[in-house]
């Protein structure tokens, strides 16, 4: 892992200073993050950068995991549906599966922390703990179109929460409790994002018999259907007609979403008859992501839905032209025809997508702006003090804080 000094020439030493003061304000409190899953998807991945650099500026920062059955996460799956505005069949008996787990969580989760970060719908049931400690519930979904059902419900714990984080100002909702808007970020030195020498990239393709004869397009994501891997592939398919190029859908599952090899098989199946789309089911191998970005003309994001769409970020710190749906979080990420090009549809995207194969200059000039607009608002440091001046105000609830 990283060390924090390591960050200084891309971020400047000011930005690593101011750090190391909010962390002396923060010293003796435990920060205690709750979630559902160590792999797999971008809170977990967040967690395991952001972490170890906390520790390193002194906040004891510990991070527990609940656990649920399959019947459990079948039901979270629905309500990250719902949340997002996808119709879904919930009975009942969904609630009381939920509820049931909640339970066992409540009995077997040893909530410890002076601050208790609580990560997304699975685990927000253990607010029933809260104590004399600060609790806080952090929604990485975009909620601005929820089934209401699920939203009532969800309602019932978050109102007892101290604050709640929303990554996009579109996602806040009407609460009587104190919002915070903070973005997700990228860490610019993991293995996903740091630079790579051409031999890594060039065994990645190799690996995956993938050839540089023709430009590639390629969508980094879960196997999930709010990600349209799909229609990815049908805007490919329109792009095929006029310019001879691959495809490559890459991606891996969480533990907490049991829909994903489904979706899988569903791709697989659309794809078989042409022989330049490469669908990889990648086991959380970072090094491999980062090569395939590097390797790509151009990445695509066509999510129907989208809490921020870290992948974004991550090829645009990468300078590459990116196509994305205008979605969640993804427009605060691309200013349209200045640091990316944003769809509505297959042909909408279809249609991006052959304009930079046919301008390479402004693919090129897309990719640079990108890849400064993440470098100014969206990298780990800036997260890191986000977070940090949160903290700080569940202690100060008389002042206003601006994040």
């Amino acid at each position: 892992m990283a060390k924090i000094e390591e960050y200084i020439p891309i971020v400047g030493q000011s930005i690593i200073d101011d750090l190391k003061l909010l962390a002396e304000r923060l010293k003796g409190k435990v920060v205690q993050h709750i979630n559902s899953t160590p792999v797999g998807g971008g809170v977990a991945e967040i967690l395991n950068c952001m972490i170890p650099l906390l520790r390193e500026l002194g906040i004891d920062t510990r991070w527990d995991v609940i656990k649920g059955g399959e019947q459990f996460f079948e039901v979270t799956k629905k309500f990250h549906n719902a949340l997002h505005g996808r119709a879904e069949e919930i009975s009942q008996r969904d609630f009381e599966i939920f509820m049931e787990t909640s339970q066992q969580n409540l009995e077997n989760v040893n909530t410890y922390g002076d601050i208790v970060f609580v990560h997304d719908p699975q685990p927000i049931g253990l607010i029933k703990k809260k104590a004399v400690n600060k609790w806080l519930w952090r929604c990485h979904v975009d909620v601005s179109n929820p089934n209401e059902r699920v939203w009532r419900f969800l309602m019932d714990f978050i109102v007892q929460y101290d604050s709640a984080v929303f990554s996009a100002p579109a996602f806040s909702r009407k609460l009587p409790i104190r919002q915070f808007l903070i973005s997700p970020s990228i860490d610019p030195l993991s293995d996903k994002n740091k630079e790579l020498p051409q031999e890594t990239i060039d065994s990645v393709l190799r690996k995956y018999n993938i050839k540089k004869d023709k430009p590639i397009i390629t969508q980094i994501s879960r196997f999930d259907r709010l990600k349209d891997p799909v229609g990815v592939i049908e805007a490919y398919l329109q792009v095929k007609k006029y310019i001879n190029c691959q495809l490559i859908l890459a991606g891996g599952t969480a533990e907490d979403d049991p829909e994903g090899l489904k979706v899988l098989e569903e791709v697989k199946e659309k794809a078989e008859m042409d022989k330049d789309i490469h669908i990889l089911l990648l086991p959380h191998n970072n090094i491999e992501v980062n090569a395939l970005q590097r390797a790509s003309d151009v990445i695509i994001q066509k999510s129907l839905r989208e809490g921020f769409g870290l992948t974004v970020a991550e090829a645009l710190w990468k300078a590459k032209p990116v196509v994305a749906s205008n979605v969640g979080g993804i427009p605060l990420q691309i200013k349209h025809k200045y640091s990316g090009l944003l769809c509505h549809s297959i042909e909408g995207a279809a249609f991006a997508i052959k304009q930079l194969f046919n301008s390479p200059e402004y693919a090129r000039k897309l990719g640079e702006n990108g890849r400064e607009h993440i470098r100014n608002n969206f990298l780990l440091t800036r997260h890191l003090r986000d977070y940090m001046l949160l903290f700080l105000s569940l202690y100060h609830t008389e002042d206003v804080v601006y994040l």
